[in-house]
């Protein structure tokens, strides 16, 4: 019984100071590039859908597409990437204030582009890449920075290293 309760507060220290081993770190970034490639495949395809079916401008088009895509993203990275039961309301919103900046200004330059001869699908493709850099820095070093591996799957794996420590 007190090993288990050592055990239990070794995990409550760890929640909030994960010290991410160079695997975990490796396997972070893999497994958000997958996501956020998967995310970009809902993006593209409702843009495409949305561009050459119904023939909308470029900027609702990118708008609807991108919104899809930024709901499906941060629920499955939250839940297998960095593995956070933090509040989903505070981390959505978080989330909203990167978007609050990064949507009108790339929808800004995306419709600047289209306007200046450039191919939607090129300037979609080079948004997507600016999209996934920055939103991986402001989930990583922001929003789950002191909330990595606090959901169930994060606990217990937090738990079976500091058995493997010991």
């Amino acid at each position: 019984m007190l090993q288990q309760e050592a055990q239990t507060e070794n995990v409550q220290e760890a929640r909030t100071q994960v010290k991410l081993t160079r695997k975990q770190n490796f396997l972070q970034g893999f497994k958000y590039l997958l996501f956020s490639a998967s995310a970009g495949i809902i993006q593209a395809a409702s843009f495409t859908l949305l561009n050459e079916t119904i023939h909308w401008d470029y900027w609702p088009s990118y708008l609807i597409a991108l919104t899809l895509s930024v709901v499906y993203n941060f629920t499955v990275n939250r839940k297998f990437t960095f593995k956070s039961a933090k509040n989903v309301p505070l981390a959505m919103t978080q989330i909203f204030l990167y978007y609050l900046v990064f949507t009108p200004l790339s929808t800004w330059w995306g419709e600047a582009l289209t306007q200046a001869g450039w191919n939607e699908y090129i300037v979609l493709f080079g948004t997507m890449v600016i999209n996934l850099i920055t939103e991986f820095s402001v989930y990583r070093f922001i929003v789950f920075r002191k909330h990595m591996y606090t959901n169930k799957e994060g606990q217990a794996e937090l738990a079976k290293q500091l058995d493997q420590n010991e």
